[in-house]
């Protein structure tokens, strides 16, 4: 059986020294003992931590990242920066998602995430009209995945209406168009042709409350729970206050209210942004064991606002980081704007911390990946046994560790500086990132060139 040793691991219980992992042949770890030998093991080159788990991923938005950073109206927001992404959409054909996926991916194993979770919602050809394959759009995240070597949990994402009261979707959203007949049917298809494989997951997405109606997503829960009682659910929840108002007009109540009237909401769910909702609204949440997926690095690009994060780690509650636009790829990036904008709103440091877990950083790390766990579904987040063989191990040769403990190497990962301190990412137990370096990583940057070519006007 494969082992590594490693002279300091994060555990689900915090740093241990000295720590041997083994794993059998499936990639599921067998043994983690602290305070071991290394008997002539392979060691690890700095500190283990377990792979961090992106529970939510537009792959194609990677091609527009930075982008969108002109002022083209007075009071710029999501809604303008929207059309945008529209632009994009438009042009998107089935190689250009498959090669944006495939860099995005392999961009953010050599960050330290070892999963994600693909919030899919292109289903239609650039005329709104539907491919006579019905996985056309689809299987190039699958195949893209399968280039990077990340675990996939695939979320077909159900969109049928531009907004409250029924309004038609028009332009670039045509492509989204579904309903709960097309999604499961997309559900099958995936399970057919990849249901077997290793490191795959399949969930589902109503997209959010201003893009389906009460018998749409009353349907398609009661269909994808039929399909499987054990299916992730992944929903946007009150991401910006236009949306909340919106919604308390057309329905009298918030969102988290309107959705939690209609469905039976569980540790199954996770809801993405979760800005705007109140106090109460986190207490009902909180308690019926649902994730948040918060996404700070987008969240701060587009003006959505900043969440309460402070109170959602009070309770103890399960919560996760996504990548979202993928204005950055490192879940040391999102963690330091989740944590630096908590700093920010209430003028106190360290609010990520506790008097009996000080440790912010290491508290950000698992906190992230044991909630992002329960979100995608997969036996990751944690270093443990029965756990998936997901590691990141940083670069203990990095100048700025020089003569740190391991939790101070961490914290410098995650506070000092912008540059990668990470140097190997096991998947399963096998490495598919090694010494900062993938193995595909030119080919896959090439057909990136070669899609953004394709995509951007005035081009050479």
């Amino acid at each position: 059986m494969p082992f590594l040793f490693s002279s300091a691991a994060l555990l689900p219980d915090g740093w241990a020294r000295d720590v041997l992992l083994e794993w059998d042949d499936d990639g599921s770890i067998v043994g983690v003992s602290a305070n071991a030998a290394s008997n002539g093991h392979p060691r690890a080159a700095g500190p283990v931590l377990p792979g961090m788990p992106n529970v939510h991923s537009h792959a194609f938005q990677r091609a527009m990242a930075g982008l969108a950073e002109r002022r083209g109206h007075p009071t710029d927001d999501f809604w303008t920066w929207r059309e945008t992404m529209y632009e994009l959409v438009r042009r998107l054909s089935p190689e250009d998602i498959g090669a944006i996926a495939a860099q995005l991916y392999i961009e953010m194993l050599k960050h330290g995430y070892t999963s994600v979770a693909e919030f899919h919602y292109l289903h239609r050809d650039a005329e709104g009209k539907p491919y006579a394959d019905i996985a056309t759009l689809a299987e190039p995240i699958v195949q893209a995945a399968d280039v990077a070597g990340i675990a996939l949990t695939f979320l077909p994402v159900m969109y049928r209406f531009g907004g409250f009261g029924g309004r038609a979707l028009k332009g670039g959203q045509r492509r989204f168009e579904s309903d709960p007949a097309s999604i499961m049917a997309l559900l099958a298809e995936m399970q057919s042709r990849h249901g077997d494989r290793r490191n795959f997951r399949l969930g589902v997405a109503p997209h959010s409350v201003r893009a389906v109606d009460a018998m749409l997503l009353t349907e398609v829960v009661a269909r994808a729970l039929e399909f499987d009682p054990q299916l992730p659910i992944h929903m946007h929840l009150s991401e910006q206050t236009r949306e909340v108002s919106e919604c308390r007009e057309t329905h009298g109540v918030a969102p988290f209210a309107w959705v939690s009237d209609l469905v039976e909401v569980d540790s199954h769910w996770c809801f993405i942004h979760s800005t705007h909702i109140t106090p109460k609204e986190a207490e009902a949440l909180a308690g019926r064991g649902a994730v948040v997926g918060l996404c700070p690095t987008t969240e701060a690009n587009l003006g959505d606002g900043i969440f309460d994060f402070s109170g959602w780690f009070a309770r103890g509650a399960a919560w996760a980081i996504g990548g979202d636009s993928h204005v950055s790829v490192s879940p040391f990036d999102e963690l330091r704007a989740l944590e630096a904008s908590q700093r920010l709103r209430l003028r106190v440091r360290n609010v990520a911390s506790s008097e009996s877990a000080p440790d912010v950083a290491a508290n950000l790390w698992n906190g992230a990946a044991q909630g992002g766990s329960q979100a995608i579904g997969q036996p990751v987040g944690s270093i443990a046994a029965g756990q998936r063989a997901d590691l990141v191990v940083l670069d203990g040769a990095n100048v700025d560790f020089e003569g740190l403990a391991a939790s101070d190497a961490l914290s410098v990962a995650m506070f000092g500086g912008n540059s990668n301190r990470v140097r190997d990412v096991f998947l399963a137990g096998r490495k598919v990132i090694d010494d900062g370096r993938h193995a595909r990583e030119q080919e896959a940057e090439r057909e990136f060139r070669a899609a953004l070519r394709r995509l951007r006007p005035g081009s050479p």
